[in-house]
């Protein structure tokens, strides 16, 4: 891999032509797309910004206001990928079906159901005017993007309006909404008989969603300043990385999920952050008793009967020949919220956080704050329900925070399960204050982490007491990769951006080290005579003797994925309701011959398709990127790249979610580590990072997958933050629209 020559900066003379074409193309923009807003505003913002693109493509984004920044970071994005942009706005809108057809007709109508255009619209005009700016600015940026770009097709959204940003606040992945079943949705409100389009629960391969955190205070680092380990695991290529700066002050560098104007998981000069999918529960279902009176629908509560809110809501989307169609719906809601299935013959209401102003307030300010302090403040918006949060300052300060939008309810009541809505006693009952939230700061252990456990292990001896805090706050337990970062941090000193790196990719993995025992000890219990006492002898003998971490060229990897992910296949998951995992099972209730038919099968498969059951790691697992295609396709007959690390199912902190596509025998990955960075708090704070393929989504771009073996090998690069690091690495200097 070879570094560009730098770019030479453009003379002044060579950017007033470049302007004057921008002033040109912008004046067509009447032209290109009908009822586009004033191009003379494009205009001087476009003015306002310059954008300067390192040697790996990453946009540096600088405007003279906050505002300007905004405008040139989301012209940027849709540089970048403009068809992400527009997707995950169709998402966000329940527009998808007008671009997809009838097969996303369904998560339009769910996302409808708690989203409301014209709500929206009214939010946006009651919205504090320094917010309205910013919004006003991410609309121009996209739709200068538009005008400069005729080529540029959209798919839906010709032209995007400011309280569209309201629509997509928080960044995560998914995100509360998608809680709600489309199958149940689909059986609750389609029509009699009518298909059932979507699976009862997602495949047994699918990648574990979250993500990793650590923070590491000064007294642990080799040079006396907090480190901050940033490793979302989300599906590839869903975050842009960017740095946006202004002269009001702002400086962030980070991922930022394609068209939102907020750097979502990064850092300024002074603090950083990163957000790992939470196990708290903030979304609640409550099962409402439907009673029927002269002819209108009604539902107990306590001992009133409330009419059921009707709502019709049309749904439009793109038929099979072409033209649109719409398909209404009579919905239905309760104060809890909308009814999104039923049960036992209940109707199954779902509460969740709808604070899209103060959550879009709080995803922007938190990248301004300069220290814990600060950080606090905008976290009393208590817009997040779904992140945890690990925290570094250069003050030396460390933290966990739990997601600050924790409704108060009556314990007795377990909420994993619909509770009975016609009872008073299990509504909410306002927000959890933040001092009432598990929450760590500066623990004398000297590091804090989560990896989408509990947080009751996030600063091992120092972390919050399970006792203390009702069950809601945790749903979900301890999970192997916690394991594993506990054993990573501990009775370490000497921590450097070098050794923390390492530890982000160590290749321990803890699920292994807990199951291969037993399944070694079913076979060593066979009888002589069994068949399997022979056909599994060598298999047996290589995973008896394996250190229990990956590697390209491990045989055992290959050996214990195929086998875990067969047994996992297999095992009765329906003990999981006892508070069993499934690693309970696999290990103590799947049983000796159920564990070594798994084996037997995984040895089958590596023969039929590798040609032998002892196949490097490498060989298999593998990352390639042939299109820009938001869902890709895979081809053993073209390149790819061996990938040594594997699903973070088995515990493995660097994630790779791979498996078996139609017409493939190796595995390729589509999510998992997509943006890790490292960064060091010290006088200048500074970093490393490394994006998963490249930063274009465009296949002709050499920034398309420049990025590709770095990542999978985690050599990360340096983040130009400071002005002087670009020197010598600049590919362009730019404003809008040149």
């Amino acid at each position: 891999m070879h570094a560009p020559e730098p770019a030479a900066r453009p003379s002044r003379r060579a950017c007033a032509r470049r302007a004057a074409a921008l002033l040109a193309a912008l004046g067509l923009a009447a032209a290109v797309h009908a009822g586009a807003p004033d191009p003379a505003r494009w205009r001087r913002e476009a003015q306002a910004v310059t954008i300067t693109r390192d040697d790996w493509g990453i946009a540096h984004v600088h405007g003279r206001s906050d505002a300007d920044a905004v405008f040139g970071m989301a012209y940027a994005q849709a540089e970048d990928d403009f068809n992400r942009v527009e997707t995950n706005y169709l998402n966000a809108l329940g527009w998808l079906a007008q671009a997809e057809g009838e097969s996303a007709l369904w998560s339009d109508l769910r996302r409808r159901m708690f989203v409301d255009a014209d709500e929206l619209k009214r939010l946006y005009a009651r919205s504090p005017a320094w917010l309205r700016r910013l919004m006003d600015a991410w609309a121009d940026g996209l739709n200068g993007y538009l005008a400069t770009h005729p080529d540029v097709h959209p798919r839906v959204i010709a032209r995007f309006e400011p309280w569209m940003a309201l629509s997509f606040t928080e960044g995560s992945i998914g995100g509360d909404i998608e809680r709600a079943s489309l199958r149940q949705l689909q059986a609750f409100y389609g029509r009699p008989g009518e298909r059932v389009a979507f699976a009862d629960a997602p495949p047994s391969w699918a990648e574990p969603t979250g993500s990793n955190g650590i923070a590491i205070a000064p007294k642990l680092t080799a040079d006396g300043h907090a480190l901050l380990l940033i490793n979302p695991h989300t599906s590839f290529f869903f975050r842009s990385e960017l740095q946006m700066s202004s002269d009001d002050g702002l400086d962030v560098y980070g991922a930022v999920t394609w068209g939102q104007f907020f750097v979502y998981q990064g850092f300024n000069e002074h603090a950083g952050w990163m957000h790992t999918s939470t196990g708290a529960d903030a979304v609640d279902e409550f099962a409402e008793t439907i009673v029927r009176k002269d002819g209108k629908l009604y539902y107990r509560y306590g001992r009133e009967l409330r009419p059921v809110t009707v709502r019709e809501i049309a749904v439009p989307y793109r038929a099979a020949d072409g033209s649109m169609a719409q398909r209404r719906f009579t919905t239905y809601a309760t104060h809890h919220g909308p009814v999104v299935r039923a049960a036992d013959g209940k109707w199954i209401a779902l509460a969740l956080m709808n604070k899209p102003v103060e959550a879009l307030q709080q995803s922007w300010l938190r990248t301004k704050a300069s220290d814990y302090a600060g950080y606090m403040k905008v976290a009393g918006l208590k817009a997040n329900s779904s992140n945890n949060t690990l925290f570094a300052d250069d003050k030396g300060e460390i933290a966990y925070l739990h997601p600050q939008f924790i409704p108060r309810r009556d314990d007795r009541f377990d909420y994993t399960r619909p509770v009975d809505g016609s009872d008073p006693a299990t509504d909410w009952h306002g927000l959890h204050a933040l001092d009432e939230l598990p929450h760590v700061l500066n623990p004398p252990n000297g590091w804090v982490f989560n990896t989408n456990d509990w947080p009751y292990a996030a600063a091992g001896p120092y972390s919050p007491r399970r006792e203390d805090y009702p069950r809601y706050m945790d749903s979900v337990g301890e999970n192997p990769r916690g394991l594993h970062a506990i054993r990573v941090l501990s009775g370490r000193r000497d921590f450097t951006l070098a050794s923390l790196i390492d530890a982000a990719f160590d290749p321990y993995l803890p699920a292994f080290e807990r199951q291969l025992p037993v399944l070694v000890a079913d076979y060593d219990a066979l009888p002589a005579g069994d068949p399997l006492k022979k056909k599994l002898a060598g298999p047996v003998a290589l995973l008896r003797h394996w250190d229990y971490r990956w590697g390209i060229a491990s045989m055992p990897t290959s050996l214990a994925v195929f086998w875990g992910d067969t047994l996992w296949d297999e095992v009765d998951k329906t003990d999981t309701a006892e508070g069993l995992s499934v690693y309970d099972i696999m290990a103590e209730k799947a049983g000796a011959q159920a564990r070594l038919k798994a084996l037997a099968e995984a040895v089958d498969r590596l023969e039929r398709d590798f040609g032998s059951w002892g196949v490097p790691w490498g060989e298999i697992n593998r990352f390639q990127r042939n299109d820009g295609a938001i869902v890709q396709r895979f081809d053993d007959a073209r390149p790819s790249i061996p990938v040594p690390f594997v699903s973070s199912r088995w515990g493995s902190l660097a994630s790779f979610g791979a498996h078996r596509w139609p017409g493939t025998k190796r595995y390729y990955g589509t999510s998992g580590n997509s943006f890790v960075a490292v960064v060091e708090f010290g006088p200048r704070v500074q970093a490393r990072a490394i994006t998963a393929g490249g930063e274009s989504g465009h296949p002709e771009s050499r920034h398309f997958d420049d990025e590709a073996e770095r990542y999978t090998t985690g050599n990360l690069r340096a983040v130009y933050f400071w002005p002087e690091q670009l020197k010598g690495h600049t590919e362009r200097v730019y404003h809008p629209g040149q």
